[in-house]
């Protein structure tokens, strides 16, 4: 069959049939062509989806290495909460700031070149931080920004990639396999971190491991992850050609009120699972201390048992939490059109009086206290998939690396790029006040980690309000032209799609 007489297909997400963008060129942008076809294998799509979790695996552990040492580089530098709190600001900041640019250019360019120019930026400088000598801390701190640079080219533009290998259930599948190496890698990086710190005696090895697995992870990105059409999925293996400025985007997702709304709550936590991530070892630890199970640490290396163990429950709850929340929205999803948005409601404020209980309980039970951490974390987990899976469905393809991005940016500027160094901040104030500060560094540190409740509760109420607009903006997103339903699995290979037009009735 020819394409260059065929009508032009519909725009994704335009209710008139034009592209959602301004008008000029509109039908030339629109018209199909025989290369715009997807050629990706179902087998190739599979061994792109494992490499990119192997990448993010790795993402996640380097990420969260220096809190798994973070009594370490205090000792090493000599330096106050605030000040430690300064590093995770750094490089959640310099991530924030990039993330922008490379979703206008992951919604225009070759995506696996971004990403691979990206990682190439995170292995050096991940790399040279570990060199760092004691008198240089801003070096340390520089570093860890740029390796921000580098993070934010990949956590952007790969899940957009997995959109447009992917639709529907299998969809759904495959991202809850790529975000469940949040909680794995991260709790990977406590224990990783930890373990190479007291094997070597010396904190800065830890920061030499992911760099090294991350050159492999390079390779493979490079040799074998296709760059798939935007929106193949979704357009039985073609591409939409739609092109719009930037401006044009940012209204757009603007205007989308779920996008909006479960951008806000993902923001919440950002902000909460960013304090708890980086400053939860340490408080655990200190209270310890208090009570009177652990000596204070005085000098590199310092005790790594409560990195250990939070770095375990981190990954058990986090596989637990993905895999019962991709189950719910299964389960759910057909009677309740919502669910999604509801089921992060539910993760948000159950969390809340886990973590609550946690705070103080840890002054006298550290056993209970890693029991409701575990359950806080388990239902915060609950969230990973499904929020990114909300993202895929409620915006065009054209426009989801800019989505991505910019969700991203706003969720670290007021999440997690401020937390860390907000808790520290409050809890160095809550020291000084006293007359004996550091007969205070457990309870300060207690007192401004329950800035983190609230802010949970926040976050079920931006999520309820998801719920209440998700319906109509997914049906907008994924409006199609009349006989071209959206497609299960893989984006289709061409010689399905041949077979699958030789075998349909004309009408």
């Amino acid at each position: 069959m020819e394409l260059d007489g065929a009508l032009p297909r519909r725009s994704l997400g335009s209710s008139s049939g034009l592209r959602y963008g301004s008008f000029v060129n509109s039908l030339s942008s629109l018209t199909l062509k025989p290369d715009e076809k997807s050629s990706i294998s179902h087998r190739r799509a599979y061994v792109a989806v494992v490499v990119l979790c192997y990448i993010n695996l790795l993402n996640y552990m380097e990420r969260y290495t220096i809190a798994g040492v973070l009594l370490n580089i205090q000792s090493f530098f000599n330096i106050n909460d605030s000040t430690a709190g300064l590093l995770q600001t750094v490089f959640i900041c310099s991530f924030l700031v990039t993330a922008p640019l490379f979703g206008y250019l992951g919604d225009r360019y070759n995506r696996i070149y971004i990403m691979a120019g990206g990682l190439s930026v995170w292995l050096v400088t991940a790399t040279a931080s570990s060199f760092v000598t004691e008198s240089h801390f801003w070096l340390l701190a520089l570093l860890r920004g740029l390796v921000g640079i580098g993070e934010a080219s990949y956590s952007t533009i790969a899940p957009t990639i997995i959109g447009d290998l992917f639709t529907g259930v299998q969809r759904t599948i495959m991202i809850s396999a790529f975000y469940i190496f949040i909680p794995v890698g991260s709790g990977l990086g406590y224990i990783s971190g930890s373990s190479i710190a007291s094997l070597t005696g010396d904190w800065h090895w830890s920061l030499r491991i992911t760099p090294i697995f991350g050159l492999a992870g390079l390779i493979a990105l490079v040799l074998l992850c296709p760059n798939p059409p935007r929106g193949a999925a979704e357009n039985n293996g073609h591409e939409v050609q739609e092109r719009s400025s930037y401006l044009e985007d940012v209204k757009y997702l603007l205007n989308n009120k779920s996008y909006v709304w479960s951008t806000l709550g993902v923001t919440a936590m950002a902000f909460l699972t960013g304090a708890l991530a980086f400053w939860m070892p340490t408080f655990l630890f200190r209270a310890r201390v208090s009570q009177g199970l652990s000596q204070p640490c005085s000098k590199a290396p310092c005790s790594s048992t409560d990195s250990y163990i939070f770095g375990a429950v981190t990954v058990v709850s986090g596989i637990v939490g993905v895999c019962l929340g991709t189950g719910l929205s299964r389960c759910l999803k057909d009677k309740v059109p919502n669910a999604d948005p509801l089921i992060c409601a539910g993760g948000m404020l159950g969390s809340v009086p886990c973590l609550f209980i946690s705070i103080f309980v840890a002054a006298v039970n550290i056993p209970a206290t890693y029991v409701f951490t575990f359950t806080a974390e388990v239902l915060l987990s609950l969230n990973w998939s499904l929020l990114a899976d909300i993202l895929l469905y409620v915006v065009v393809p054209t426009r989801r690396a800019t989505a991505e991005a910019l969700q991203i940016t706003f969720c670290h500027l007021l999440g997690d790029a401020g937390s860390p160094y907000l808790i520290g901040t409050i809890s160095d104030a809550i020291s000084r006040s006293k007359q004996s500060p550091s007969d205070w560094s457990f309870p300060s540190l207690q007192y401004s980690f329950l800035l983190c409740p609230f802010v949970g509760i926040l976050g079920g109420m931006f999520f309820l309000m998801t719920a209440l607009y998700i319906n109509n903006d997914r049906r907008a997103a994924l409006q199609m032209p009349e006989g071209d339903p959206p497609q299960q699995g893989p984006a289709p290979h061409d010689s399905v799609e041949l077979n699958n037009a030789q075998n349909t009735p004309h009408t």
